[in-house]
């Protein structure tokens, strides 16, 4: 069986909500990569005493505990002194912790205010752990069964931290068989469709099945255990892709990761030496910034008037036939960038039902290649930048099935 890990933050802007707590989930992602199993998460406020029970709950339960948060310099930073108090250990004075932050301060030719002084206190017997990207030492400890340690809550500190001091010490402390996710990555089909598709594949006991709703793709998650036969695993990731058909883009795990949308379509435009024209409606320059950077996005242009980009590129608007004008506008997008593709996106609704959460618009989309016209058409509803981010990514999808020469 794996280590049972558990996640604690400390901050009362995390219980408030004010701080996001990313710290958390990136750990997890990490522990869970090692070999742990992480079976909880728990945030807890500028609250002494409610930090010493807790902290006592997890010395009984767990064999890990990784902590962030509370290593700071000011009364609310309670970390050090919940930890000395649950588990009786005086708080003793750390002369090289104390210069580290005095250096800190000295390197940028600042004055080190008292209270800095207070981060140099650790439990007696805790591991210091140096950080050389903050002023606040994380320590480590072993209570009971389980072992502790305590970074600080700022995650550029916390992640170098870990990656540098502290992972390498559960490799060590830990026997650690470590598992292999694998995550197929889907555009244009929600969790319960993706369900309903997988429900005849058998799911061994042993792999854990889970679904990840983002803002940019759709994830089925599969967790194999150490040791799961490679054939097996490829054979059951084949039978799901199978099912979900064109809605996947990419598989992360199998071989190497493949990455978001964006990231699969660079990857086949740059080894075709292809170059795009985009024209953007619903998306207001989302599908631009999306693609930021890219050698092969020549140009995109954004015009919410239809009236408008007919007149720029002399092409009469039908908008009871706006798969035709989309036609007829990207054979001159194509022909004014010179470009190998034109990607053109236009919507039916008018502004009120583009602001209307209630109230859907339609896309039409057209890719158009060397080999002709491709087309889709969606229906999108919801917020407004919920409309504009699906145009983004499903004009884009259109792109990407091309690419991969998949029907539309």
């Amino acid at each position: 069986m794996n280590p049972i890990l558990e996640i604690f933050s400390q901050g009362e802007e995390i219980v408030t909500g004010q701080t996001v707590d990313t710290n958390a989930a990136w750990l997890s992602q990490q522990a869970v990569q090692m070999g742990f199993t992480v079976t909880r998460h728990t945030a807890v406020g500028d609250n002494l005493n409610e930090l010493i029970v807790l902290l006592r709950e997890i010395a009984r339960r767990a064999d890990c505990c990784i902590c962030t948060g509370g290593l700071g310099p000011t009364s609310d930073d309670l970390t050090a002194e919940a930890v000395a108090k649950a588990f009786g250990l005086m708080l003793e004075f750390d002369e090289i912790a104390f210069a580290q932050i005095k250096r800190f301060f000295d390197n940028r030719k600042r004055p080190m205010p008292e209270t800095n002084r207070k981060q140099a206190m650790l439990p007696a017997g805790a591991a210091r752990i140096d950080n050389e990207w903050g002023t606040a030492p994380g320590f480590s400890l072993l209570y009971g069964r389980c072992w502790f340690a305590f970074l600080p809550g700022v995650p550029y500190e916390m992640r170098h931290l870990f990656l540098e001091k502290v992972r390498p010490a559960l490799a060590d402390r830990f026997a650690l068989l470590p598992g292999r996710l694998i995550t197929i990555r889907t555009i244009g089909i929600g969790e319960s469709d993706i369900q309903q598709r997988i429900a005849a594949i058998i799911i061994p006991d042993q792999v854990q099945l889970g679904f990840r709703a983002g803002i940019d793709d759709v994830q089925t998650k599969l967790l194999f255990p150490y040791g799961y036969p490679e054939t097996e695993m490829a054979s059951l990731v084949s039978n799901i892709v199978e099912q979900l058909g064109h809605a996947v883009f990419g598989i992360d795990g199998l071989t190497e990761a493949s990455g978001d949308l964006v990231t699969v379509i660079d990857r086949l435009m740059q080894a075709g030496e292809r170059t795009l024209t985009a024209i953007e409606t619903a998306s207001q320059g989302l599908l631009a910034a999306k693609c930021i950077g890219m050698p092969w996005l020549l140009g995109t242009l954004f015009d919410r008037s239809l009236d408008s980009l007919g007149q720029r590129f002399a092409v009469p608007v039908d908008r009871d036939d706006l798969m035709t004008t989309a036609k007829k506008i990207a054979v001159a997008a194509q022909k004014s960038a010179g470009a190998d593709f034109a990607l053109v996106q236009l919507y039916a609704g008018d502004d009120d039902i583009f602001h209307d959460k209630d109230r859907p618009i339609v896309l039409y989309n057209v890719l158009l290649t060397a080999d002709g016209f491709h087309q889709s058409t969606q229906t999108v509803a919801g917020p407004i930048r919920r409309k504009q981010n699906q145009a983004a990514l499903l004009a884009l999808d259109l792109l990407r099935r091309n690419l991969q020469h998949q029907e539309i």
